[in-house]
């Protein structure tokens, strides 16, 4: 239900600093520097990335100056050809992307009031210029796609690259690893339960009453620490974004002094209280509670995967039936206890695993395994942030090697997909340059840039 913040290279997603924060340099306090069509990038455009990179520890290879401009200037061209084609982009998709930035970006520096403070700017002022930068954030990505089309590849493309490309500027393909789990939770008891319903409904008695704030009491006592941090607050999400049982309580939710019934969701048990209504979308406060497994629970958990562990063994059913029937863990157990990698790297999508995407407990398990092994149970906390006791098989192990056709054609034929990309990209912009209006300030056109093309005689 939380979003983390994930910036945005350049104009995109920049964060927006305030005048008295800029311009160093010769006093000025702002100035047309470019001019890409009908577009003016300014001065304080250019310093407002510079900063916000900086911010972000971000380094560059060459002069700010003449970097951060000239990637601006390619997204000009980018949102000019937008223009001419009426490329648009889905509106809801927008708001949905500027409430999640949002959210992180309160997230980071902990409350509303201080985001506000920090960009010198209010709420609607801050959110107002990140919809028009997500939005053209999404318009040029959809123009890219427009540009490039659908990239045609046939085995033989794949060859030839292999065959030209030099030995040693073949990617290491690290180690990577397909992981089959089988997942038990320890059962909770019913005091258990009791005492955590118990304590939610004494939050809603003293919020009901007037004798506590529920902001405060969820900074002291909820378990979802990054909502915690700001009393509690979500943020604006629609429907799908939240999972269903929390959902249909917080879209039911009318009246900001009402309190809601308590909640279980696969996180725990929940109390919420409505903040805003904003069409589709809603934002509520929440307290969570997670029921504590005991020890004794555990082990039996234990002592049950142990017995199963030792029935695949003797080949009494196989891993992925145990998977299939007794795991507790559906994210895995339609596909046989298979995990699927759900990161970001190239192997997302896929069951294939470097060693550092794996969850760490799991990680150390498998580390010293051998292809079919089944482990002892360990305890690990799940994708839900729960105690769970688990069995792994290593179900195969591809050691670390340079790229070659036999093991790695998927990864060998990605890399010649983005050079496709990039070589049409780069003729687009080429001929793009030329049939479009650019002017530079004189001051700023000392630059080694990246592309020829921008100055012109």
């Amino acid at each position: 239900m939380i979003k983390k913040l994930y910036f945005t290279f350049f104009c995109a997603c920049c964060i927006q600093f305030s005048s008295s924060q800029l311009f160093a340099q010769d006093n000025i306090i702002d100035e047309v520097v470019w001019v890409v069509g009908d577009e003016a990038i300014l001065k304080s455009d250019i310093e407002n990335v510079r900063l916000e990179m900086q911010m972000r520890g971000e380094r560059m290879s060459g002069d700010p100056y003449c970097v951060v401009p000239e990637q601006m200037a390619i997204q000009k061209l980018y949102l000019h050809q937008a223009k001419l084609d009426s490329v648009e982009t889905s509106d809801s998709e927008v708001l949905r992307q500027v409430e999640q930035w949002i959210n992180g970006a309160i997230n980071q520096v902990g409350s509303k009031e201080k985001l506000e403070e920090y960009l010198n700017k209010p709420m609607a002022m801050i959110r107002e210029e990140q919809r028009t930068n997500m939005k053209e954030g999404r318009i040029v990505s959809e123009m890219q796609s427009k540009i490039i089309g659908e990239v045609r590849l046939t085995p033989a493309d794949v060859r030839r690259f292999y065959s030209q490309i030099p030995q040693d500027s073949l990617p290491f393909i690290p180690t990577t690893v397909e992981v089959e789990i089988v997942t038990l939770e320890p059962k909770i008891s019913l005091e258990e339960t009791d005492r955590v319903k118990a304590k939610l409904r004494e939050f809603t008695d003293k919020a009901t009453r007037g004798e506590s704030e529920f902001s405060t009491l969820a900074r002291m006592w909820s378990e979802d620490v990054e909502s915690a941090k700001r009393g509690g607050e979500l943020g604006f999400n629609g429907k799908t974004e939240l999972v269903p049982e929390f959902a249909t309580v917080a879209f039911g939710l009318n009246d900001p002094k009402r309190i809601s019934k308590i909640t279980e969701t696969e996180y725990g048990f929940h109390i919420m209280q409505l903040i805003e209504k904003r069409g589709d979308r809603v934002n509520v406060r929440h307290i969570l509670l997670k029921p504590k497994v005991s020890d004794d629970e555990i082990q039996e958990a234990i002592t049950k995967l142990d017995s199963v562990a030792n029935d695949i063994a003797i080949q009494k059913f196989t891993f992925e039936e145990a998977a299939t029937y007794l795991s507790f863990d559906k994210d895995t157990r339609n596909n046989k206890g298979l995990m699927v990698n759900s990161g970001r790297s190239e192997n997302s999508g896929t069951s294939r695993f470097q060693m550092q995407e794996l969850p760490q407990e799991i990680g150390k398990v498998i580390y010293n395994m051998q292809v079919g092994e089944v482990s002892q149970p360990f305890k690990m906390i799940n994708s839900k942030q729960k105690d769970v006791v688990a069995i792994v098989r290593l179900k195969t192990r591809v050691d670390g090697h340079k790229a070659n056709m036999s093991d790695d054609y998927q990864t060998l034929k990605s890399l010649v997909e983005e050079k496709k990309r990039e070589e049409l990209l780069d003729k687009w912009i080429a001929k793009k340059q030329k049939d479009t209006y650019i002017r530079i300030n004189d001051n700023w056109k000392n630059c080694d840039f990246q592309r020829v093309g921008w100055i012109k005689e």
